[in-house]
């Protein structure tokens, strides 16, 4: 097993006491956004049409709310989260689906056996001595051809402290579509489709999204 760090035994811990937080908050939530919609539809199409197999997990997938809007496109979806809160509300509020607690950085896959893989959101809290680990590991368990959709925060990669609003803290790193397409490039992914929106609410930045595909070898 791991060994978990002191950085990394903070943000699991800051999201066991978020989980019901969470729950209760993002319920329902992607009803209103047709632009993460859009681009869960275009994975799920993509996936589908590359004819490697349906079975896909949502890394970091937090309450599951992901899993069933991706099972109805078709996919065959199971989570993993790092905090053992959030995948017991995952497994109450979202069931009939496969969930683990797992690291990013040491995922519970075997070599290339997924058609795809979501990270929604979960990318924005690798350090910077994490970050070539868990892009890594992200190629090593899609198979070639296989499809990466991603959502983020597109900030200045700087470390901020967040979830002092709600009583929690932990770190977290808004890194550029620059360095997601640049890490994601080195890991061996190209680039699909690439968007972005203007920040709403109470979001302090762009919001960023891509689809890759796993380089196939030569």
């Amino acid at each position: 097993m791991r060994q978990v760090d002191a950085n990394t035994e903070e943000l699991r811990d800051a999201h066991d006491k978020l989980a019901e937080f969470y729950a209760e908050r993002l319920a329902g939530v992607l009803e209103s956004m047709p632009i993460e919609r859009a681009v869960l539809d275009l994975f799920c199409e993509l996936t589908l049409a590359a004819e490697l197999g349906r079975d896909v997990a949502d890394v970091g997938c937090g309450t599951g709310r992901l899993l069933p809007y991706l099972a109805g496109r078709g996919v065959t979806p199971r989570g993993v989260d790092l905090a053992p809160g959030m995948v017991e509300v995952a497994r109450r509020d979202n069931p009939g689906f496969p969930y683990e607690v797992g690291d990013l950085r040491a995922l519970p896959f075997a070599d290339a056996s997924l058609a795809g893989v979501v990270c929604w959101y979960s990318l924005i809290f690798l350090p910077p001595e994490s970050r070539d680990a868990a892009f890594a590991e992200l190629a090593r368990v899609v198979k070639p051809g296989g499809h990466l959709a991603c959502a983020f925060k597109d900030g200045d990669g700087e470390k901020r402290r967040g979830g002092r609003s709600v009583g929690v803290e932990f770190d977290a790193y808004w890194l550029s579509t620059g360095e997601m397409l640049e890490r994601l490039g080195a890991a061996g992914f190209d680039l699909v489709f690439q968007a972005g929106r203007p920040p709403e609410g109470e979001e302090l930045v762009p919001q960023g999204y891509l689809v890759v595909r796993r380089r196939r070898p030569r």
